[in-house]
């Protein structure tokens, strides 16, 4: 009686290692591989997804075969796509999915569940320490220091935040400003202007480390870090979605816009504002608002960008911090945590070192 041959087998390899990766609105793709030799070895990639032609599987796990431990998910996504046959179709995932897939195996991706996330519910500071926070905790978060932490602001004085890129003379209306006793800062993270009143918008920070993203593209990682907000949305009967690259809306229009910076010792700032109440009038006043940003939009008017929550959900702001707050919470085992007295210090002297001073707030000019 004749036996099948046996799989090939690698005695320098070490344990089966096993990662997961749910494809955003698509399937599960599953990688279970061993290293030989600091080579990827016996690889074996499976999941719910559907693929055209059946032999498109043994393509996928020979590219990967072989390859370094260490390369990175671009590669890996390019092996892939290489092997492939020319008639192949891919429904459900994608090859930049296998590779996010394989770095989580190999711990150089992670998940949300690998994680311990801490949750800081609003609390009332100075606009420029808000944005030194985003700074001070990011380098946190990337040294190791603090467990991930989702942030939510809250101030008193009416601000307008910048992003680090923008002209503050292009985007600010010095008489506006003078008029209404506006604080303009410049935070960390790019994108657009953000004008700021005690209770008109619903503004967090995702301090996070890098490798949750890994292999996510740039703009995929928007939506990616985002969907516990639109599940939170769901639940208060908002469907909202994102607009690439950066902005979240609904049928009704736009209701906020992300920013984001990674740091060179792998952390990662995620930071959303959503519009709650704003008054349209005197943010027109404040902010210098280009007809190529609005046309861009498809708008005339700057009123009609600005659709608040609160028309929407007719739920006090409080209400839906709190909600924001159960669903992260429920998703990620998230758990309540404040700031230290080292953090709130160390915001301090970033604001007198750099936010609160005129050389980082005009370096655009």
């Amino acid at each position: 009686m004749t036996h099948p041959p046996l799989p090939e087998t690698h005695p320098a390899a070490t344990e089966r290692l096993h990662g997961e990766y749910k494809v955003p609105g698509g399937k599960l793709v599953v990688a279970d591989l061993a290293v030989a030799d600091g080579s990827l070895a016996d690889v074996s990639i499976s999941g719910d997804f559907f693929l055209e032609p059946d032999e498109a599987l043994l393509d996928i796990n020979r590219a990967l075969t072989g390859l370094p431990e260490a390369t990175p998910a671009a590669e890996l996504a390019e092996a892939v796509t290489a092997a492939l046959p020319a008639d192949a179709a891919l429904f459900g995932f994608s090859a930049d999915a296998v590779a996010i897939t394989v770095r989580r195996a190999l711990a150089k991706a992670t998940s949300w569940a690998d994680h311990d996330w801490n949750i800081i519910g609003p609390t009332v500071l100075p606009t420029e320490i808000n944005v030194a926070l985003d700074e001070v905790l990011t380098e946190e978060v990337g040294a190791g220091r603090r467990n991930p932490t989702l942030r939510f602001w809250d101030w008193e004085e009416p601000s307008v935040v910048i992003g680090s890129f923008q002209s503050f003379r292009n985007e600010v209306d010095p008489d506006g400003v003078a008029k209404h006793g506006i604080k303009v800062v410049r935070r960390i993270s790019g994108g657009g202007a953000m004008f700021m009143e005690a209770g008109n918008c619903i503004t967090y920070s995702l301090y996070l480390p890098q490798t949750l993203v890994d292999g996510i593209s740039f703009a995929d990682s928007y939506p990616f870090l985002d969907a516990w907000v639109m599940a939170a949305l769901e639940k208060l009967g908002i469907t909202a979605f994102y607009v690439p690259l950066n902005d979240i809306a609904t049928d009704q229009g736009k209701i906020g816009g992300a920013a984001q910076k990674r740091l060179a010792n792998g952390g990662m700032l995620h930071h959303v504002t959503m519009s709650y109440d704003i008054d349209a009038d005197k943010m027109v006043k404040v902010l210098r608002i280009g007809k190529e940003k609005l046309s861009d939009k498809g708008t005339r008017s700057a009123k009609k960008r600005v659709d608040p929550l609160r028309r929407q959900t007719g739920l006090a702001r409080t209400a839906i911090i709190a909600a924001m707050m159960d669903v992260f919470a429920e998703r990620y085992g998230a758990t309540p945590s404040e700031l230290s007295e080292a953090e709130l210090a160390a915001a301090s002297d970033r604001v007198a070192a750099k936010f609160g001073r005129e050389e980082w707030l005009h370096r655009v000019p």
